[in-house]
């Protein structure tokens, strides 16, 4: 029995016992994440039964997405292949209860997403888990900015033990270029990479050799190698420029081609079969 399918059973209790206790004691640290993985799949299904409805000689209908908050901790450790891990596991297993949970009944939600975000309120351990029916409701989420690091007088200051003056030669330390923000890729419903911007203008596409980009989008033959330009104003207003031969959708709207179109932070911008979304 495969892991996914042992943390499904673990959560839909038709196990008794922990289907892992056979692991070896030796890596019982990846018991200690597979059991968070478990609390927060039984959350997120509690949500889903109860947001969950049916109308008379109709499909049922689940919210598309689950945004999954952390605390600054837990978020910390879930970071790179990791993290991603926990939303694909999040996926499967909460994709197979949907169908069980909709009966007879067909999903009118063919597709869902799980995401995981950050909540500096929390405690490390505690998470909550929030429903979205519509792509609209994400643009009121606040989400708190990770603190960004800045070098310390003492490491811009020269030791007083180095003779500057020794060679005339004094070493500077130059700070490491700050996040503006990041822009979130998603495919298939799972969340592919978060990359972080630190300059006003970035590329979008699939790029090339010859043509490199900031944001790569690849594996999808219908995305250009520049299929758009992502711009931020001294307003800190968002501004897409669609110029792959595809559409390039903001909010559901095919944007035009090279015209800058306002987007805004978390609308959801679909560029062939990737989504992407600006995160603050």
């Amino acid at each position: 029995m495969g892991l996914l399918e042992s943390i499904r059973r673990w959560v839909d209790g038709v196990e008794a016992q922990d289907p892992l206790a056979s692991v070896d004691e030796r890596v019982q640290p990846r018991r200690v994440w597979e059991e968070f993985l478990v609390r927060i799949a039984r959350e997120v299904e509690v949500v889903m039964q109860r947001e969950m409805f049916t109308p008379p000689g109709g499909q049922t209908f689940i919210p598309r997405e689950y945004i999954v908050y952390l605390s600054a901790e837990d978020d910390k450790e879930w970071r790179g292949e990791k993290r991603r891990g926990l939303e694909q596991g999040l996926f499967h297993v909460l994709s197979d209860r949907a169908r069980e949970l909709a009966g007879h009944t067909q999903l009118a939600t063919k597709s869902f997403a799980v995401e995981l975000r950050v909540d500096g309120t929390l405690q490390k351990g505690e998470f909550r888990v929030q429903p979205v029916w519509d792509e609209t409701e994400t643009s009121n989420t606040m989400v708190m900015p990770r603190m960004t690091q800045t070098p310390t007088a003492a490491a811009t200051q020269p030791s007083s033990n180095e003779d500057s003056s020794s060679e005339g030669e004094v070493t500077q330390v130059r700070a490491r270029p700050a996040t503006l923000y990041s822009i979130e890729v998603w495919h298939g419903g799972v969340r592919q990479a978060v990359v972080p911007v630190t300059k006003e203008e970035v590329t979008i596409g699939r790029g090339s050799q010859a043509i490199p980009v900031d944001v790569p989008i690849k594996g999808d033959p219908e995305v250009s190698r520049i299929h758009a330009v992502l711009t931020r104003d001294a307003h800190n207003r968002y501004w897409l420029t669609s110029k792959g031969r595809n559409p390039t959708l903001v909010a559901g709207s095919e944007a035009s081609r090279e015209e800058p179109t306002p987007v805004s932070p978390d609308q959801k911008i679909g560029i062939c079969s990737f989504t992407l979304r600006i995160q603050p």
